[in-house]
């Protein structure tokens, strides 16, 4: 079989670390195990164009492995090219750079490694909250460039005790956010999603469900988006729903970032609608040089917490992805039923609805 796999360069980096696994360098570590089984394996992190390696290959590929922190944007169109293709696996968690519907028509299965990335997202949430809160880059700034003026910085840091923080998606990462953010004595925390928790969950930390989304944005001091991109969360955070918020809120976005409107978000943090916007997905990956969250500033400085996409890829992260790629093409190859936590599609049928309500 031909298996074509979509991944980042490393460079020096990678070939300094090999814990680097989702790597075109280290190739998640299965090379020579695919080799061994006879399979073609082709890596690259050439995406974009007809004249792409990913276009080029997608035409005969029988599996394609791709990844959020440089996914291969599988379209509708792709998807008809690619005659041979049967499987579709996600290095990590979130799968909307496949067009789901595309591949249910055409009956390819789209697998993703579910959990691998909680624990990383979830403490990433928590570290852009208190950045963004406490004003952190303010004081970075000044630090690095040879400045000290306190009253700058401390004129925008506060405490997130006595806070409401609230999640939009309450699932393994959303709550494991609430989780941590029990330990800072917040006024309140609360959850927006259409699947409400069981009770003891909400008894364990303290949460509470809000069912209509502007009186959740109302409520809330910080706003942090753990939910998956689909047709009914893209743009969900645009111009209006942003003016929901409470005026010097902060919003944290380590989902997807078309679920955020780039030209809202750009415009309330220029304006000091908000008090800062952080994460590190972009409405597209890579995101270009010229793209607005890169430099959007507050009119009294900071408010800027946006990286690039890395909060699920740290190395801890990329063993556990790793190895849940090797076990899915495992599963391929033997005929062997899939995870059922991990499929996302199969057989022409929706297998989950963390894509939505269907």
């Amino acid at each position: 079989m031909k298996i074509l796999s979509i991944l980042y360069d490393g460079g020096d980096a990678a070939r300094a670390e090999p814990a680097l696994l989702g790597t075109t360098e280290n190739k998640l570590g299965l090379e020579s195990w695919l080799q061994e089984l006879g399979h073609e394996f082709v890596v690259s992190s050439s995406k974009e164009g007809p004249d792409s390696v990913f276009q080029k290959h997608i035409v005969d590929a029988d599996v394609l492995i791709t990844t959020p922190f440089h996914p291969g944007y599988l379209t509708a169109d792709l998807i008809k090219k690619a005659k041979n293709l049967k499987l579709a696996v996600t290095a990590g968690v979130g799968s909307d750079h496949i067009d789901l519907n595309a591949a249910n028509e055409h009956k390819i299965t789209v697998a993703e490694v579910s959990g691998s990335n909680v624990v990383s997202v979830a403490e990433h949430v928590v570290m852009t909250i208190l950045t963004l809160v406490r004003n952190y880059d303010t004081g970075h700034q000044q630090a690095i460039t040879g400045n000290w003026q306190v009253s700058n910085i401390a004129r925008k840091a506060f405490d997130l005790e006595n806070k409401v923080v609230g999640t939009i998606g309450a699932g393994r990462i959303g709550y494991r956010v609430l989780q941590r953010l029990k330990a800072f004595d917040c006024k309140e925390l609360l959850y927006y999603d259409y699947n409400p928790l069981s009770k003891d969950l909400e008894d364990a930390v303290g949460c509470k469900r809000i069912t209509d989304l502007k009186e959740f944005l109302g409520k809330c001091d910080v706003v942090t988006v753990n939910c998956p991109l689909h047709e009914q969360t893209r743009g969900l955070l645009n111009s209006e729903t942003i003016g929901y918020m409470k005026k010097g809120a902060w919003l944290v976005n380590t989902a997807r970032g078309a679920i955020c409107d780039r030209e809202a978000v750009r415009e309330a943090v220029s304006s000091g609608v908000l008090s800062g916007y952080g994460g590190d997905t972009w409405d597209h990956q890579p995101a270009p040089q010229d793209h607005s969250w890169r430099y959007m500033v507050h009119p009294l400085g900071g408010g800027n917490c946006m990286v690039p996409h890395y909060s699920g890829t740290t190395l801890d992260a990329q063993a556990r992805y790793a190895k849940g790629v090797r076990q899915i093409l495992e599963n391929f190859f033997e005929n062997k039923p899939q995870d059922p936590a991990n499929v996302i599609v199969e057989g022409g049928k929706y297998a989950t609805k963390a894509y939505g309500q269907r």
